[in-house]
């Protein structure tokens, strides 16, 4: 195992460190995933339950292949998703993830994505509400090579804040050396609308209720074609956690 990294590691700037100690020297190595053409991916990544998860993958989608990934990432105290994905010509890659946490929970998605050849696509969506002193974080980069013409990429990332304790960060970087392709990212971070929830409350809603239902709205969409409704279920009750 590799030194624990330091804040000076862009990749561990936002982590909480004294819990990524504890379980760094017992980290095992990232996971290897090849997607061929002949037999796409699709996975939803639940969290494990335990305190501190962190979870790592090393993906490769070959010509003409497509992945999906689906991921809820909400531990109590220390989550890390790790994606590292290259794409090869014509492949696809979408992911959809969201950070739920409040207290004092720090929770990272980090992904490195990679178009070294031509025609490809790729599309990020995460998602964090967060409450208490939460911290959610996402750093993203794509980088398209020389070769990686017609790549479309896109990252979308938002995040709500339901607390003034609570901290989000977003990071989404691209790095293009290719002429001819079409990329974008977005980041917004805010509240829940006041004059929603005044027009939930005038229809009688009780406040909670009224919370539950607009972050269901948020990040819901997340989970349209998940191949399980079990995420979906289990985002839904966390967030309604986070309201009361």
């Amino acid at each position: 195992m590799t030194a624990l990294p330091s804040h000076k590691d862009e990749a561990f700037r936002y982590s909480d460190h004294k819990a990524l100690a504890e379980v760094w020297d017992e980290l095992a190595p990232a996971r290897e995933i090849h997607v061929t053409r002949d037999a796409p991916f699709a996975e939803v990544w639940m969290p494990s339950g335990e305190a501190i998860d962190v979870r790592r993958a090393v993906m490769t989608v070959e010509a003409g292949a497509k992945a999906e990934l689906w991921a809820l990432n909400s531990a109590p105290r220390y989550g890390r998703l790790e994606l590292e994905i290259t794409l090869g010509e014509g492949a696809n890659f979408r992911f959809h993830a969201a950070n739920l946490g409040a207290g004092d929970a720090t929770l990272e998605i980090v992904t490195v994505l990679r178009h070294p050849a031509p025609d490809a696509t790729s599309f990020q969506e995460i998602r964090s509400v967060l409450g208490g002193k939460a911290t959610g974080s996402y750093l993203g980069r794509i980088e398209v090579a020389r070769e990686g013409q017609r790549t479309d990429a896109e990252q979308s990332v938002k995040a709500m804040l339901l607390d003034r304790g609570a901290t989000a960060n977003a990071k989404p970087e691209l790095e293009i050396f290719a002429d001819d392709v079409a990329c974008a990212h977005g980041a917004t971070v805010g509240e829940l609308d006041r004059d929603q929830l005044f027009y939930a409350a005038a229809r009688g809603l009780p406040p909670e209720e009224a919370k539950a239902l607009l972050l269901e709205g948020f990040v819901g969409g997340l989970w349209d074609d998940a191949p399980s409704d079990e995420i979906a279920e289990l985002a839904r009750q966390q967030l309604r956690s986070l309201t009361r």
